[in-house]
């Protein structure tokens, strides 16, 4: 029988990030880290390659997300999630510290990031943890009718934000990033991310920063102008829910991902067995403990824990908003 999962945190080092991400770190829930460095991302649970996450706990530690998969197969992701993804876990889930904001980007769709690198698209979502007052984020063009041409003139001209959709936010906030949408995160933001297992990010504008040497990040401008959707709807990616105590609450629902809202006050139980796929639990706020049979574990915020798909139901004791997330 299986048991709530954790995993070893990754650390990513980034000209934006600050310092909030330490705090778990320093707790001996990451490795690897410099108190000097601004790290922006953690990454919770990551199948990709050279980065595939490690267990932290149980009988499974020091075995790697894909190790796991290979052994346990359905009874871990889902008899159709491995059916369809195989060994490889198909999310990323990261948490985002925004010291400074970040690049504009946009992500190709499955169709092109195969074609060019071999890999999945890149659709994701936002969830707000914390917001300084005055943060915003970027999500597609401030025109429905903004063409090509226009985009490439204002690329070449170095007024790209002036095209932009500039969006004010607050804790709780959920946004949804359909491969193609172009995007980036403002200063003062903490985030969690779900997106598809991909770490192809298409920058075409970086504010003209610098790094520490004086030389500019790379752009790809050339190949973003083919991956964007200038028809998407800006609009259809804000999110908007009303979340019930102690209830699932669905903020997200596409191909590639389901990701739900639980206000914890207590006790809850989940039924999980029509689900067919791993469930993914992640503390955005507060503190709770996730019970799979007689297995416990307690977890705050940004920590993750995966309950296997074998698991017919869970049991949430606490006060808490957790992400729920599963195929």
């Amino acid at each position: 029988m299986l048991y709530p999962i954790r995993f070893t945190p990754i650390l990513k080092e980034r000209i934006w990030g600050g310092k909030n991400l330490l705090a778990n770190a320093k707790q001996g829930k990451a490795k690897k880290i410099d108190a000097n460095t601004p790290y922006g991302e953690s990454w919770e649970l990551s199948a990709v390659k050279g980065d595939e996450s490690v267990v932290a706990n149980g009988f499974l530690k020091r075995n790697n997300i894909e190790e796991i998969i290979e052994v346990y197969m359905g009874n871990l992701i889902g008899d159709k999630v491995y059916e369809k993804y195989g060994l490889t876990f198909p999310l990323l889930i990261k948490s985002l510290d925004c010291h400074d904001v970040l690049s504009v980007q946009v992500h190709p769709d499955d169709e092109l990031a195969a074609e060019r690198h071999n890999s999945y698209g890149k659709t994701e979502m936002w969830y707000i943890v914390d917001a300084e007052p005055g943060a915003f984020i970027y999500i597609g063009f401030n025109r429905k009718d903004i063409t090509r041409e226009e985009y490439i003139a204002a690329i070449n001209e170095g007024r790209l934000p002036e095209l932009l959709n500039k969006v004010e936010v607050k804790p709780g906030d959920t946004f949804f990033i359909p491969a193609g949408t172009i995007h980036a995160l403002g200063k003062g933001v903490v985030v969690l991310e779900i997106q598809q297992t991909s770490d192809v990010t298409y920058r075409v504008y970086d504010w003209e920063r610098v790094d520490d040497n004086g030389n500019p990040r790379e752009l790809h401008t050339a190949l973003a102008v083919d991956a964007i959707d200038f028809a998407s709807d800006k609009d259809k990616c804000i999110m908007q829910y009303k979340a019930e105590k102690n209830t699932s609450t669905q903020m997200v629902k596409c191909d590639y991902f389901t990701t739900n809202i639980v206000e914890l006050e207590g006790e809850a139980e989940r039924e999980l067995e029509s689900i067919d796929s791993f469930v993914l639990y992640i503390c955005a706020e507060g503190e709770a403990d996730v019970c799979m049979g007689e297995s416990k574990e307690h977890i705050e915020s940004f920590d993750l824990v995966m309950i296997p798909a074998e698991a017919d139901s869970v049991k949430l004791c606490g006060n808490a908003k957790l992400l729920e997330v599963y195929i």
